[in-house]
């Protein structure tokens, strides 16, 4: 009998009655991500982008995953042919390009994303994760079903770009960035400053009226509360080594006390 692939985190959003919540995969370890996949999260991220992994690893958590019902998606470190190839070699179904900025950009990791005519991947699934080893019927003519596409707008041209960005065809949806944002405006590490918020909210306008759902990262329970509010269909609420990170530093003060754990970081 055929294999059958799960369903694509663009079929779990069009599904979704509400928004989707879920956790950063930082620490490249596939311990770490089974735990956190098996805290009941809509979905994990496992990064390549910000985080020590490679295609090794990221296949390890891949696997460490698949048992849950979270929903992986793996952020690659650049909108770059050969990478994506690879990461969707490895049967990730879900993937997220940082730093696109206008519809041409994305329009380009669109292509990497399918196979020609339409696209530009290149074809090795009797070899590979993604199709299981040709024991998925019909993939290479029907990747576009196994495979979801989200962009990430991390700058103030994004912002202004971001309905265009949207109605690419191929792009499944749109995450925004605060924190690269922030910087691109010139108040970096002040991802909370009503200039960033306005600007999130903006993009969050424009995806919308191009019909696709937006998501957003945001670690301050008010944050998550009013980007939720203002339309944020998914969104990353923690992160494996902040939680990790601010656990210790509590048990550290807890029962040594007197501890300088420094300043909260900032994401």
């Amino acid at each position: 009998m055929p294999l059958r692939l799960n369903p694509t985190f663009r079929d779990r959003l069009a599904g979704a009655d509400r928004t989707l919540f879920g956790g950063w995969i930082c620490s490249g370890s596939p311990v770490a991500a089974e735990i956190m996949a098996g805290a009941g999260l809509d979905w994990l991220l496992i990064d390549m982008e910000h985080a020590p992994n490679g295609l090794e690893s990221v296949l390890t958590q891949l696997y460490a995953v698949s048992g849950y019902s979270s929903t992986p998606v793996v952020r690659v470190p650049e909108g770059e042919t050969v990478v994506i190839k690879q990461v969707l070699d490895l049967g990730a179904q879900n993937i997220l390009v940082p730093m696109i900025s206008t519809s041409d950009e994305a329009r380009a990791v669109a292509a990497m994303t399918r196979y020609p005519p339409t696209g530009k991947r290149g074809v090795g699934s009797a070899l590979a994760r993604s199709a299981r080893w040709n024991r998925v019927e019909g993939y290479l003519h029907e990747d576009a079903e196994h495979v979801s596409l989200f962009v990430q707008i991390e700058t103030a041209q994004g912002v202004e770009n971001a309905r265009s960005i949207a109605e690419t065809p191929g792009v499944d949806g749109v995450f925004v960035g605060p924190s690269d944002l922030a910087a691109s405006m010139g108040l970096i590490g002040q991802q909370t400053h009503p200039d960033v918020v306005a600007a999130v909210k903006r993009a969050f306008a424009a995806v919308a009226a191009a019909g696709k759902p937006l998501g957003v990262n945001a670690f301050d329970p008010a944050a998550v509360r009013d980007y939720a509010a203002a339309g944020a269909r998914f969104m990353l609420v923690g992160a494996d080594v902040a939680l990790l990170a601010r656990g210790s530093e509590q048990l550290a003060q807890t029962y040594i006390g007197n501890t300088d754990p420094g300043p909260p970081a900032s994401y």
